[in-house]
């Protein structure tokens, strides 16, 4: 559809028609925002500003410049795309963000997401003593988001960025270029610890695939865009967790903390656990479903035979 016919009976003129005009056809279309994105205003200011090659903090001032027709037409095919394809804004874009940090992105890894980029930003303190945390794991890392934000709180950190996807390693080296964190950010093929002997850290922090198969089948058409890999976790979501429980400790250093994002299948964790004192994490921002637990917590439960 042209921006001619459009005026028929809308007539878009300005930027911030445009956002306007974006967001109620998103809405008319039933569109999924669960990417990033907060609604569908969100949304449709995000691709207006990205077809018009603006920064995502541009003045709302600058709402009310008229478009070039040439403009209107690339506004219009970003928006038309995606009501058309179901795709998330980022795969579109092929950019992502996270703790404040622009991504590459595309359909090998999840779009970022997590709330974990709130405890990213302080540090992950008090959980951990900041300026004594020199080595860090991101497993299963995705794009890397995760690990490169720590890389820019931890600068004195090594950190690994580990995944068992090659592809979605290929993405996470593209990440690490961007930001010329080669010094001290690498980026591994492990199936969780696998492939890690001998490592040990500071802080791991997880995002891994932890939906189960309820929730799975019930996701909107933009989540099946994104790789089952990374979503699928088995019938109660906790297929790698308990993995990592069993794990984590012999990779952690004597003052380590372990920090694992398992969303909607925490009550499905504590079931599994009753007897495992998890430390869950509070968010300012919204979010839920992470916990934290110290190198000698989880020592103790392997040894009791809590966690086997």
């Amino acid at each position: 559809m042209t921006t001619e016919q459009h005026s028929e009976t809308v007539p878009l003129q300005t930027l911030g028609d445009y956002i306007r005009w974006g967001a109620s056809r998103f809405r008319e279309a039933g569109l999924v925002f669960g990417h990033g994105m907060a609604s569908a205003l969100d949304e449709s200011a995000y691709l207006v500003l990205h077809a018009l090659h603006l920064p995502v903090d541009t003045p709302e001032l600058y709402f009310r410049c008229r478009l070039t027709d040439p403009e209107k037409q690339q506004v219009l095919a970003l928006l038309e795309r995606r009501i058309r394809e179901r795709r998330p804004a980022a795969y579109l874009t092929r950019e992502g963000w996270f703790a404040g940090l622009p991504f590459f992105v595309d359909e090998r890894v999840l779009v970022p997401r997590s709330p974990l980029a709130e405890w990213v930003e302080k540090r992950f303190e008090p959980l951990v003593v900041a300026d004594a945390v020199t080595s860090v794991l991101d497993l299963c890392t995705g794009s890397g988001c995760i690990g490169i934000a720590c890389a820019y709180a931890f600068p004195q950190a090594q950190v690994d960025l580990a995944d068992i996807s090659p592809a979605a390693l290929e993405v996470a080296a593209i990440n690490i270029e961007r930001h010329h964190l080669g010094g001290h950010v690498q980026a591994l093929a492990s199936d969780l610890f696998a492939g890690l002997a001998g490592r040990r850290y500071d802080l791991i922090v997880s995002n891994p695939p932890y939906v189960d198969a309820q929730d799975l089948a019930q996701m909107g058409a933009e989540f099946h865009h994104e790789p089952a890999l990374g979503l699928a976790a088995g019938e109660d979501g906790l297929a790698l967790v308990h993995r990592i429980l069993r794990e984590a400790h012999q990779h952690l250093t004597d003052q380590g903390v372990l920090v694992v994002e398992v969303g909607n299948s925490r009550f499905a964790l504590q079931d599994a656990y009753p007897e495992v004192a998890f430390q869950w994490l509070d968010f300012e921002r919204g979010g839920d479903g992470v916990f934290a637990l110290e190198a000698a917590a989880l020592q103790h439960y392997r040894e009791q035979g809590v966690i086997a």
